[in-house]
């Protein structure tokens, strides 16, 4: 039963979606599952790479942090997502480190089956491709973003990007410290921008969700550079 709980979960992360059910047993037979409570990590940056992540359940995030502890999030990644190709395919040491938001549980593909399965599925391979190309855009327009972008346009951005019908509903661990990290600031720094939002009545914020009151305003500051 866990296995065949295990096949359809992986049948639905988009590498392994064409991927034939023998093919599937194979990776499932080669998957381990880990369980994470909140804060701990699941890998460190510098560390070895086992395999390839997939996330189960929970909600995890990937930091790059500096010596000086100051931390830049990189990802945030739920349910279905999978985490840590680059390791695998280079062969080296993982690139960030991944912290558990909440309890969490992960999947780990081993990474010498997953490199057995790209050799022989050019479907697989080309999935990865075309994935890390969507990496390499995101990291690119980070970058310019935090080059270029002011605060409030990048804030302006994260919300837009992350509402539903107007409504952004918060995780317990999506604090404005969290989201500052997100966008590459400091808290006191992320404070004055979401009050200065509330000021202008751009959003209403709330116990457990923000509230995009003025969309087209909103998006001309997103839009903005300076």
């Amino acid at each position: 039963m866990m296995q065949e709980k295990t096949i359809d979960l992986l049948s639905q992360i988009a590498y392994f979606s064409n991927l034939d059910t023998v093919a599937l047993k194979h990776i499932s037979a080669a998957t381990i599952q880990q369980t994470y409570k909140t804060g701990q990590y699941t890998f460190m940056e510098g560390e070895p790479c086992i395999g390839l992540y997939i996330v189960k359940s929970g909600w995890l995030r990937a930091v790059k942090i500096s010596t000086s502890g100051r931390e830049q999030v990189i990802r945030f990644v739920g349910p279905g997502a999978a985490f840590n190709e680059v390791g695998v395919l280079t062969g080296g040491v993982n690139v960030v480190s991944v912290e558990a938001l909440e309890p969490s549980k992960v999947l780990i593909v081993q990474r010498k089956e997953l490199l057995n399965l790209v050799d022989k599925h050019p479907c697989l391979a080309k999935s990865i491709i075309e994935n890390l190309a969507h990496r390499v855009l995101y990291a690119m327009n980070l970058v310019a973003d935090l080059s270029l972008r002011s605060v409030e346009s990048r804030l302006a951005c994260f919300l837009m990007e992350e509402a539903d019908d107007n409504t952004i509903h918060r995780k317990k661990w999506a604090t404005q410290a969290a989201i500052a990290a997100r966008i590459g600031t400091v808290p006191v720094v992320i404070n004055r921008a979401f009050r200065a939002f509330v000021e202008d009545d751009l959003i209403e914020l709330r116990r457990e969700k923000i509230l995009i009151l003025d969309y087209d305003e909103l998006q001309k500051i997103a839009l903005s550079n300076e």
